[in-house]
């Protein structure tokens, strides 16, 4: 038996680090059901709704999550008449009888106790109490102060916000793959996209995502089917976001869905709809390769006709989808001087 029933966290995990975790774990341990809710006016850059959303389902699915923006009070509290979310500069009391109406609205269960690691948190639960017996009685809500002084996980938003890849011990690894930039290279065979998406994570201490295409048809003997085609962008992705989560600053990409799109409709006339909707997958920077240097023969590849029909493709495709791009030309050397200089 847990000592508490219901706990509720409030936060605006912005972004969510590992003092926030060591929070919502200390209650989770105490409480049967931890209820945590998110909101931020305005929001903070690199934290968006989303963003917290998808860091908090991941690693607390067993919580009741709400982040709360304006289009969510809109949504469930329209019969209500106009809901307003508080700054956060407004005043204390003003945001903890907002949590207490969400609480009501939303949990709908009495509350037993509220964890945080701030002074103000005795005041926090005596305004839940006095909010909640307005309409029905209830016993008091309890504060459970969690590592006052940050002595367990000595790190602020704050802190992280100016410089997350410094910090990036304090960052789950679901949390910190945010603060990623991915760099995407594309290109017909043969232009060097995977020596260079290679060499880049290489010369930044980073790491890179191969072409899972290439690697499934290798281990299918060179035959690829048009169901693998939506398997190819799933697992591509799916590495990206593993391995986003490991890199430091950059994580350089070996092709995107666009080229598995591409690919589909050169061999089968048609592409599935859920890849179709992939290949907008956006990425922060987008290198296109030029076909300028001899084309390698490696046993696998279609032929140089064939790598110019690529690059007219892509060209046509990237103004096509308004994708910023940058054209890569020259050596290998210059291609990887053009690369840095338009990171930097």
């Amino acid at each position: 038996m847990k000592r508490f029933k219901t706990a509720l966290v409030v936060g605006k995990f912005a972004p969510l680090h590992k003092g926030h975790q060591w929070l919502i774990e200390t209650a989770l341990q105490q409480s049967e059901q931890v209820v945590l809710f998110s909101y931020s006016n305005p929001e903070l850059p690199g934290c968006e709704p989303e963003k917290r959303q998808r860091w908090l389902d991941r690693l607390y699915p067993q919580c009741k999550v709400y982040v709360i923006t304006p289009e969510f009070l809109r949504a469930h509290f329209a019969h209500l008449g106009q809901v307003e979310l508080p700054l956060n500069t407004d005043d204390a009391v003003l945001h903890r009888r907002f949590c207490g109406f969400l609480w009501k609205h939303l949990a709908r269960i009495p509350l037993d106790a509220v964890f945080t690691s701030e002074d103000y948190g005795d005041g926090f639960a005596e305004e839940l109490t006095r909010y909640f017996a307005l309409s029905a009685p209830q016993q008091p809500v309890e504060h459970v102060m969690v590592d006052l002084q940050r002595l367990q996980v000595p790190i602020s938003g704050t802190q992280i916000r100016q410089d997350p890849h410094a910090h990036k011990a304090f960052l789950a690894p679901e949390v910190y793959g945010d603060f990623v930039k991915r760099v995407c290279f594309l290109g017909g065979e043969s232009t060097g996209k995977s020596t260079l998406s290679a060499l880049m994570a290489e010369k930044m201490g980073t790491l890179h995502v191969p072409e899972y295409g290439r690697t499934l048809w290798e281990e299918q003997g060179g035959h690829l089917s048009f169901e693998d085609m939506l398997k190819i962008a799933h697992t591509h992705i799916q590495q990206e976001e593993t391995l986003a989560g490991q890199a430091t600053e950059f994580l350089f990409v070996d092709t995107s869905p666009l080229t598995t799109w591409m690919y589909s409709h050169f061999y089968f006339g048609k592409a599935d709809p859920e890849l179709s909707a992939l290949r907008h997958r956006p990425y922060d920077f987008v290198f296109l390769c030029a076909p300028d240097f001899p084309f390698v023969q490696d046993g696998t590849r279609a032929g140089e006709a064939f790598r110019v029909q690529q690059h007219q493709w892509y060209l046509e495709l990237l103004q096509q989808m308004t994708i910023p791009w940058t054209l890569l030309t020259g050596t290998l050397e210059e291609r990887i001087r053009k690369t840095l200089e338009v990171l930097s």
